[in-house]
C-alpha cells in the first residue's frame, strides 16, 4: 500500500515538473516575413491577395503594414531632430561637467 502510494506521488510530481518547465508556445508572428509582404503590398496587391500568395493570415499583411508605418513614423522623428540640430535623449550619456565638478570637489585626493 505504502509503495503504491510513493509512485503516485512521484508520478504526480514528475507531471508537474513536465508541464510547468514544457516550451513556451510558437507564435506567427515571428513566422511572417514582413519585408516579403510589404514588397508585395508596395507592389498594388491587396491584402488579401498578398495574404493568399504568402499563405498568411489578412491580420498578419495588416499587422506587417502597422509595424512598418510605426518604424517609417520613428525614423521621421530621428531625422527631423537630427536636421533641428537636436540630440536624441540617452539615458547613458556622461554627465556634464557642471554635474561633475561638485563630486570631484568633494572627494578627498
Amino acid at each position: 500500500m505504502m509503495i503504491k502510494k510513493f509512485a503516485l506521488a512521484t508520478a504526480s510530481a514528475m507531471l508537474l515538473t513536465t508541464v510547468a518547465f514544457a516550451a513556451p508556445p510558437a507564435f506567427a508572428s515571428t513566422k511572417v516575413d514582413c519585408d516579403a509582404v510589404m514588397n508585395e503590398v508596395n507592389s498594388g496587391k491587396k491584402a488579401k491577395e498578398v495574404a493568399t500568395d504568402l499563405n498568411i493570415s489578412t491580420s498578419s499583411v495588416y499587422r506587417c503594414k502597422r509595424h512598418a508605418k510605426e518604424a517609417a513614423k520613428a525614423g521621421t522623428k530621428s531625422s527631423m531632430q537630427a536636421k533641428a540640430g537636436k540630440e536624441p535623449p540617452s539615458a547613458m550619456s556622461a554627465p556634464s561637467p557642471a554635474m561633475a565638478a561638485p563630486a570631484a570637489a568633494a572627494s578627498p585626493k
